[in-house]
């Protein structure tokens, strides 16, 4: 059975680009806020989940806290255009297990996945 990954980002071409390079080793679900993504989380069964930093109404780091308080334990890694360190600095603080900047490129990104998974 493929490990199944959650995709959380607002901006649906970065969902469909992410499915596209994920899709042929990866069953990929889709999630367009951090509202989605939590609701998703109660129904699914999520191996890793690729959570965009910067979404309006609840950020990913807002969406993070939630999982956390919920005690969700899949492990995490965020997207972020941005770059800012501080940014960087509090989604590790919080336990992700790694991060990646956007644009990336499709090779760096199931690597990271990859990794991820493999603390599991």
């Amino acid at each position: 059975m493929l490990k199944r990954i959650l995709v959380v980002d607002d901006d649906e071409m970065n969902l469909k680009r992410t499915k596209i390079i994920l899709q042929k080793n990866y069953d990929v679900i889709l999630a367009g806020s951090g509202r989605d993504a939590l609701d998703k989380l109660k129904s699914e069964k999520i191996d890793l989940i690729l959570l965009d930093i910067a979404m309006p109404v609840m950020d990913g780091l807002e969406t993070f806290k939630h999982m956390k308080e919920a005690n969700v334990k899949i492990p995490v890694i965020f997207l972020t255009a941005s770059g800012y360190e501080d940014d960087v600095r509090a989604a590790i603080g919080l336990g992700a297990i790694n991060y990646l900047k956007k644009p990336f490129f499709p090779g760096e990104l199931l690597k990271r996945v990859a990794l991820g998974l493999e603390g599991q």
